[in-house]
């Protein structure tokens, strides 16, 4: 991932948490801004019972004396990604708050990001990264047990955002096909002066 891209959009889907947190983490430190689309599709290692137990067992870290001072547990999909981001980075001086605050985070893909070039990180990946067999879930299914609202509400904007972007893609295809005709019929009345464009080293 290069260091002098002006913003990185990353689609979350099919990586694995805590390998892409880490990814993201030092990404940010070194300046680059990043924003993750999709963090409802991340998976988890580990089946989702195992889990869901796991999440549960976090909910009794609370003070004792005032539950309102903390520990504060996250239940959207992007807010639990970003407090594993958090925890990789030292967000309590001023380089790891400033480098938290070159990352976003999103469930679904909203605009501008819907209309802009996403990546995958190879490294993070679970088809590549977790053995053939081993179970895993999606953190939008453990967030949807504990408390998380809008997994529906997510999942008929990004039906709704798939359909345009398909319209988008097939429009787009279409303009290529015409240009690429365009330029083909009229290549031999070009030769001319395409050779002295190349003449003059262009």
């Amino acid at each position: 991932m290069s260091t002098f891209e002006k913003v990185v959009v990353i689609d979350g889907k099919g990586h694995l948490l805590g390998r892409l947190a880490s990814i993201v983490a030092k990404q940010a430190l070194t300046g680059q801004r990043v924003v993750v689309v999709r963090c409802e599709e991340l998976n988890v290692s580990g089946s989702f019972f195992r889990n869901k137990l796991k999440y549960h067992a976090f909910l009794r870290k609370r003070c004792v004396v005032n539950p309102a001072r903390g520990a504060f547990h996250f239940r959207a999909p992007s807010r639990i990604f970003y407090r594993a981001i958090r925890g990789m980075v030292p967000h309590k001086t001023a380089r790891g708050a400033a480098a938290l605050d070159r990352i976003k985070l999103f469930e679904g893909v909203p605009p501008p990001y819907d209309r802009m070039k996403r990546m995958v990180v190879p490294s993070a990946l679970r088809v590549l990264k977790l053995k053939p067999g081993r179970k895993y879930c999606t953190i939008k299914r453990v967030s949807h047990e504990v408390g998380w609202k809008y997994n529906d509400v997510v999942a008929n904007l990004e039906e709704k955002r798939k359909v345009k972007s398909k319209a988008f893609y097939e429009r787009k295809k279409a303009i290529a096909n015409v240009r690429a005709k365009a330029a083909s019929a009229k290549s031999s009345e070009l030769a001319a002066v395409q050779e002295k464009i190349s003449a003059l080293g262009y």
